[in-house]
């Protein structure tokens, strides 16, 4: 297995996306036409292929200068544990290293993951949503 990583979007379409969120089980999946847009506009995308197989993404919102947001983080599941996840998420870090704050919100099963790039949770914070 050769995982080839890039920040190119060029190859992505709304059907690899979906393949990809849905094997996560992730809801973002049902809305093809957003999903594809938000991707595409995000400040920065990484991606994993095996071959024409997507197999992992994450993403960076910005305001380009101080903030990055790192929203997605998915790796199929037949592809964890071989430290994909880890090495986009070290492209991005590098990506915006010099950015004061880099911040993510993650799922309790991914928060020793997040922790061992080097993310802490913050005692004077807590993350708020407001769901349509």
């Amino acid at each position: 297995m050769q995982i080839e990583y890039t920040f190119e979007t060029k190859q992505l379409t709304k059907e690899t996306l979906v393949n990809l969120f849905t094997a996560v089980e992730w809801d973002s999946a049902n809305y093809p036409d957003k999903l594809y847009k938000a991707i595409l506009n995000s400040h920065a995308v990484v991606t994993a292929w095996d071959g024409e197989k997507l197999v992992g993404l994450a993403n960076a919102l910005s305001d380009g200068a101080l903030t990055a947001y790192f929203h997605y983080v998915l790796t199929d599941p037949n592809y964890q544990g071989k430290g994909i996840g880890k090495e986009m998420m070290e492209m991005l870090l590098e990506n915006y290293k010099d950015y004061y704050t880099k911040v993510l919100i993650s799922y309790p099963l991914a928060v020793n993951f997040y922790n061992r790039l080097g993310f802490k949770a913050d005692d004077e914070s807590t993350p708020l949503y407001l769901y349509n």
